[in-house]
C-alpha cells in the first residue's frame, strides 16, 4: 500500500519504516553479560610444579657437568604427583614430582638431574631386564634391587665438585663394597636383601630397571625421543667427553670410548662355547637350590633344583707387537671387558695373556683398565695359544685379538676358538718383502672385526 505503514515479518525486531521516508538502523540485542569466574586460589607446592626452580637446577647441573649438558636438555619434564621424587622411562621422559621440587635445595635438584639422566646414558633399563632374563630374577623385590645396584654404579663419581651428595643418596659404601663395579657385578655378588626395606621410597622409573610405571606414557605417549634420537644423543656426549680429555671422571671416560667403539656381542659369539661346554659331562649346567625349579609348585611339599648354565672359561690372548697401535691395545681392552660382562660379571673365568713373539704369563682379570700389557717386538701367536693351553682350569674359549700379521697353529684347539681382527688394508707392504701378504685367520676359528 502506498503510503501506508508496512507491516514488519514475524520476528523481525526494531521501529518501522514508511514509502519514501529515511531508513534508519534497527538496533540488535545486548547479549548477556558473561559469567564472571571465580578467581582461583594461589597455588601450592602440592598442586603446581615449580618450574623456575627446577629448570634452575638443570642450568646448575649443565655449569657444573658440561659434559652431559646436551643428555640434560634432551630430558621432557613430565609433571606427575604420583611420582615420589623424580624419575625416566626409557624414552628421556623426566616425570617430576612437584612437592619434591618445591622441598628440594637447587643444588640438590641439580644432583638428582644428573642422578637420572645417567641412568638412561648407561642404558640401565635394558640391561636391567636383560639381567632378570637371564637369572630368572621376576620376583617383586626384583627392581628396587636393580635399582639400588645401578644407583651403586652411578652414585660413586657423579657428586662432588658442585654438586652435593642428597641425604638418601644410596652408595656401595654402605655395604662396604667396591665402587667401580657395573650394575651385573653388584647384583651379582651383594646380598641387597638388607637395604630393600629401608629403601622402598627409591624409585628412579622404568629407565633405571625396565619395569613400567603406572605414569609412563609409554613408546606412543608424547615428548618421547625416538630410538635414533637417543643414539644421537649418547654419541654427542660421548663425543664431548672425548673431545676434553680430563674433564670427566674414569666411569665417564670408559663409557665414551665404549660409545665410540662398541663391543663386539660377546654373549652370542660365546654363546656355542657354553653349549660346547655344556655337553661335556658335569660342566656347563648344573643343578642348584639356589633358585628352586619353577616346577616345585606342582608338586607340594617337594623343592626341584633348577638347572643352571655355567659361563664358560675365557682366556683373551692379545696381540702386543709392534704392528698394533695404542688405540687398537685400547679396544682389546674393551673387548676383554664385554667379556667379562659377557659371562656374567665373573672375572674369576677371564685371564689375559699379552704376547708378540713370545707369550707372558696368564693374569687374572681384575680390572681391564690395569692388564699391563707388555711386547713391542714381533709377532707369533702360537706361543700365546700354547700358553693358554697350559694354564689350568684349561679355557673352554680361547679369544685371539690381533692384526692377524702373524703364523697361526697348525692344528686347531681342542677348544672353541674366536679370533678379533684389527682393520687392515687388504694388502699389508713389507720393507724386506713387498710382495708379502699375511695370512688370513685358519678356517677352524670364529672370525669377527674390532673397530
Amino acid at each position: 500500500m502506498t503510503g501506508a505503514a508496512k507491516r514488519q515479518p514475524a520476528g523481525t525486531t526494531g521501529t518501522t519504516t514508511t514509502t519514501g521516508a529515511a531508513k534508519r538502523p534497527v538496533p540488535r540485542p545486548k547479549p548477556p553479560p558473561r559469567p564472571v569466574r571465580p578467581t582461583p586460589p594461589p597455588p601450592s607446592a602440592d598442586s603446581a610444579l615449580p618450574l623456575p626452580k627446577l629448570l634452575t637446577a638443570r642450568l646448575h647441573a649443565v655449569k657444573v657437568r658440561p659434559y652431559l649438558a646436551d643428555a640434560l636438555f634432551a630430558l621432557r619434564v613430565v609433571e606427575d604427583r604420583s611420582v615420589p621424587t623424580m624419575a625416566v622411562d626409557p624414552y628421556w621422559r623426566c616425570y617430576v614430582s612437584p612437592a619434591f621440587v618445591a622441598r628440594t635445595p637447587v643444588e640438590e635438584l641439580a644432583g638428582v638431574w644428573v642422578h637420572e639422566v645417567s641412568h638412561l646414558l648407561r642404558d640401565h633399563h635394558a640391561r636391567g631386564e636383560r639381567y632378570a632374563r637371564e637369572h630368572e630374577a621376576h620376583g617383586p623385590g626384583e627392581p628396587l634391587r636393580r635399582n639400588i645396584a645401578a644407583d651403586f654404579e652411578i652414585n660413586d663419581d657423579i657428586y662432588g665438585d658442585g654438586l652435593p651428595r642428597p641425604a638418601g643418596a644410596v652408595h656401595p659404601e654402605l655395604l662396604d663394597l667396591r665402587a667401580d663395579l657395573l650394575m651385573e657385578e653388584y647384583l651379582r655378588t651383594a646380598s641387597l636383601s638388607g637395604l630393600t626395606s629401608d629403601l622402598a621410597w627409591l624409585d628412579c622409573g622404568s629407565g633405571a630397571d625396565g619395569r613400567v610405571r603406572p605414569w609412563d606414557l609409554g613408546p606412543g605417549g608424547a615428548f618421547g625421543l625416538s630410538r635414533q634420537q637417543r643414539d644421537a644423543v649418547r654419541f654427542r656426549v660421548a663425543e664431548g667427553i672425548r673431545g676434553r680429555p680430563g674433564t670427566a671422571p674414569d666411569g665417564w671416560r670408559r663409557w665414551a670410548d665404549e660409545a665410540f667403539h662398541p663391543p663386539q656381542p660377546w654373549r652370542r659369539l660365546l654363546g656355542a662355547a657354553v653349549r660346547s661346554a655344556a655337553s661335556a659331562p658335569g660342566v656347563g649346567e648344573n643343578h642348584t637350590y639356589r633358585r628352586p625349579s619353577r616346577r616345585s609348585a606342582a608338586v607340594p611339599g617337594v623343592v626341584l633344583p633348577s638347572l643352571r648354565r655355567t659361563p664358560p672359561r675365557v682366556c683373551v690372548v692379545i696381540d702386543t707387537s709392534g704392528s698394533v697401535s695404542d688405540a687398537e691395545l685400547g679396544s682389546a681392552l674393551l673387548e676383554v671387558a664385554a667379556i667379562s660382562r659377557a659371562v656374567g660379571g665373573r672375572r674369576d673365568l677371564v685371564s689375559v695373556i699379552s704376547c708378540d713373539a713370545a707369550a707372558g704369563i696368564a693374569v687374572p682379570l681384575c680390572r681391564a683398565e690395569g692388564i699391563e700389557l707388555i711386547g713391542g717386538g714381533g709377532t707369533d701367536l702360537r706361543s700365546g695359544f700354547a700358553r693358554a693351553l697350559r694354564t689350568r682350569p684349561r679355557p673352554d674359549v680361547i679369544v685371539a685379538l690381533t692384526d692377524g700379521q702373524t703364523p697361526w697353529p697348525s692344528a686347531p684347539p681342542p677348544c672353541r676358538t674366536v679370533v678379533g681382527l684389527f682393520p687392515r688394508p687388504p694388502r699389508a707392504q713389507d720393507k724386506e718383502d713387498p710382495g708379502y701378504v699375511p695370512e688370513g685367520p685358519p678356517a677352524w676359528a670364529r672370525v669377527v672385526t674390532i673397530g
